[in-house]
């Protein structure tokens, strides 16, 4: 887990869920100096491609390539390896693709990264979803509960190599207890106001969130949708201050 002192930005990860380059382009210039990460997920990488990439390390910003990769163990690891390439602070993998998959994805991203003399990225597992709830799992053939099912795919991502995993808040304190201080906890799912839960349905605050354990929040809409995402991200900021645990 990340230390006590460390700056808020450097957890704060905003999520830039929108469909087209200039929309997101203005999202990092604005909040460059209030985020230290930014997550591009599947819309608005399908749209640009690498170029959004390029635009937020110009503007001093990390990379959370959030592309939920989950396929067959050579293409996942091979798909590992572009994102080093890519020169990304992290990407994400689905936990649900087995162990074999997120095994061959480490070692692919540790050779390529050796072979580079590059950072490697940090490697997250995308355990369940935040927008499932019991009832949900269930209709997929999960039947144990969502924080059991959590901690078995945690598990299971940690001893393949994974630094850590993608989790909803709710669940971190149980991943922290099992799992100890060293494993990345990253939450989506987080809402400056709970009562605006939008379609997540395992929420909870920027504080909360970071009291339960959390080593890095993602906020997307509260944000980016905000009248002022200046503004909106500096309360959030200040909602964090001094909780670094």
């Amino acid at each position: 887990m990340l230390v006590k002192g460390v700056n808020p930005k450097d957890r704060l990860i905003i999520a830039l869920d929108v469909d087209n380059l200039q929309d997101a382009k203005r999202l990092v210039e604005q909040l460059r100096d209030y985020a230290g990460i930014f997550k591009v997920g599947k819309q608005l990488y399908t749209n640009t491609g690498p170029e959004i990439l390029e635009i937020i390390h110009k503007n001093g910003g990390k990379v959370f390539l959030d592309l939920k990769f989950h396929d067959i163990p050579n293409t996942v690891a091979k798909a590992g390896q572009e994102a080093v390439k890519l020169k990304v602070f992290m990407y994400n993998l689905h936990a649900l693709g087995g162990f074999d998959m997120m095994k061959m994805a480490v070692d692919f991203t540790k050779a390529k990264a050796r072979e580079l003399h590059i950072p490697r990225p940090i490697i997250l597992a995308v355990t369940l979803l935040t927008s499932l709830n019991e009832k949900d799992i269930r209709e997929v053939g999960i039947n144990s509960s969502v924080d059991d099912e959590v901690l078995r795919l945690a598990k299971l991502s940690k001893k393949a190599g994974v630094d850590g995993v993608v989790a909803s808040p709710r669940e971190v304190k149980i991943i922290r207890e099992n799992l100890g201080e060293d494993f990345i906890i990253v939450t989506p799912g987080i809402r400056p106001k709970p009562e605006v839960i939008d379609d997540q349905k395992r929420i909870m605050t920027p504080k909360e969130a970071i009291l339960a354990g959390s080593d890095f929040i993602v906020i997307g809409r509260p944000i980016i949708e905000a009248v002022d995402p200046v503004e909106s991200a500096k309360g959030i900021l200040e909602d964090m201050k001094g909780l670094a645990v």
